[in-house]
């Protein structure tokens, strides 16, 4: 049993991501436009640091025109 999880999303209805952008969202600091100056490129690596620190896993999907989903697990913990 303590292999079951739990998995969450979180899921936007925004422009979506280029494929060769997913590549780098979880990179510290990487951001695709650089110009716009809207965060230090850290809140999805810090997020993949803790859902590590705790046993799950973090990844993202998304199509451009069509939003993106950000899907992480956390093991129960049950025994």
């Amino acid at each position: 049993m303590a292999d079951k999880c739990v998995e969450f999303r979180v899921q936007d209805n925004g422009r979506g991501v280029p494929a060769d952008h997913l590549l780098h969202i979880f990179d510290r600091f990487w951001q695709a436009d650089r110009t716009a100056r809207t965060g230090a490129g850290l809140g999805l690596p810090i997020a993949k640091g803790i859902v590590e620190a705790h046993g799950g896993r973090i990844w993202a999907e998304s199509a451009p025109g069509h939003g993106m989903t950000v899907r992480f697990t956390l093991p129960l913990g049950l025994e």
